[in-house]
């Protein structure tokens, strides 16, 4: 029997300086798929991103509770490289995987990740190893050259480097069960590669 249970939201972490292009595909398919977005900011006022967009939260940070979310993405931003002002949401990355809850991290937010010690025992990728190792963290042994990569270990945490969105979103539809298989290959190369055929698998799927 299939089940009627509804879906957790993915909760989307927006803030001045978001880095518009890097969620674009993985939030669209998201919400394709039957997930709501929820967007989450450090306070219920309004943000900016880098493209000059007003993104009017839905909720304060304060108020995300991993045992009311499927997924936290936090993306890249100016902010995350030129104060302080985004710890809070590496913090709260840090409840979410303590608490088993996935976190997918694109751009400047593995940098903040690393700050905060998260990337220090997971395998993980960024822009450049030497962009994270300015950090000072402890993880680079752990850094792997890839476009995106996923760590199923204390809590699942995919990270992404910011010229890698599609690859980005491949993960988290793989890590959340949206698209398995042929047709998650198959997605990949439509929007990655724009290869043809990949059309023709996806539309054989109903996706």
């Amino acid at each position: 029997m299939t089940s009627t249970t509804p879906r957790k939201p993915v909760h989307l972490a927006v803030y001045d300086t978001f880095a518009d292009w890097e969620t674009g595909h993985t939030t669209a398919y998201l919400a394709r798929a039957g997930y709501e977005i929820r967007t989450a900011g450090p306070s219920r006022e309004a943000v900016k991103t880098i493209g000059g967009v007003r993104i009017q939260p839905d909720l304060a940070l304060d108020d995300v509770r991993p045992e009311d979310s499927s997924l936290l993405i936090l993306t890249g931003a100016d902010l995350w490289d030129t104060s302080d002002e985004l710890a809070p949401f590496a913090r709260k990355a840090r409840e979410f995987l303590d608490a088993g809850v996935p976190v997918a991290a694109i751009c400047g937010a593995t940098a903040g990740l690393a700050r905060e010690g998260l990337l220090d025992d997971r395998k993980h990728t960024s822009a450049v190893s030497f962009y994270l190792a300015a950090t000072g963290y402890k993880g680079g042994e752990r850094y792997v050259e890839a476009d995106a990569v996923t760590d199923l270990s204390d809590g699942q945490l995919i990270t992404a480097g910011p010229t890698e969105p599609v690859a980005f979103a491949r993960e988290v539809f793989g890590l959340l069960g949206v698209y398995e298989g042929e047709v998650l290959d198959a997605w990949y190369r439509l929007f990655h590669d724009s290869d043809p055929e990949a059309f023709a698998v996806l539309e054989a799927a109903g996706k």
